[in-house]
């Protein structure tokens, strides 16, 4: 079998699978890295958002051929490490402060789109809109989308 080396998380790793197993089934079924959710399987309801070279991503879609050496993937298991200090990420603590998950299962998907629309929009120079939210297509069954909302704007305020 082919061997698969890329960035996760600040470590280099190397798999040995197949090159169109997807970049999801490889964090999760070989590498044990579990934030990020299996939902849909074909890039529609974003529970397994993570970041790809500081943009947000849907590994369900990205097959593992399509990833590099210099490529570097971040799971919600290690946004903590890309924010200054100690703890959690300040989406992160937005998120707990805004009580926004009920089951839980797509929030870290949640978070990682939450956190690259911040960066996205700074890199553009301003701040985020109704419309930047309304385009964030991650999906919550619970419907939790206003403390979403709110937590949102809170971790980006404290993102600095």
């Amino acid at each position: 079998m082919p061997k698969h080396t890329f960035q996760l998380n600040g470590e280099t790793v190397t798999v040995d699978v197949e090159d169109d197993v997807r970049i999801l089934c490889v964090l999760r079924d070989v590498l044990g890295v579990t934030g990020p959710k299996y939902g849909c399987g074909i890039n529609v309801c974003k529970a397994c958002t993570s970041h790809l070279n500081g943009k947000a991503f849907n590994p369900c879609s990205v097959r593992v051929q399509d990833v590099g050496p210099d490529d570097e993937i971040t799971t919600i298991e290690g946004l903590a490490d890309t924010a200054p200090g100690d703890g959690l990420h300040p989406m992160q603590e937005a998120w707990l402060e805004h009580d926004v998950a009920q089951c839980g299962y797509c929030q870290p998907g949640q978070i990682m789109a939450a956190v690259a629309l911040v960066h996205r929009v700074r890199k553009e120079g301003r701040a985020i809109t109704e419309d930047d939210l309304d385009a964030l297509r991650n999906v919550c069954r619970c419907g939790t989308y206003p403390r979403i909302r709110q937590a949102i704007r809170t971790g980006a305020e404290r993102m600095g």
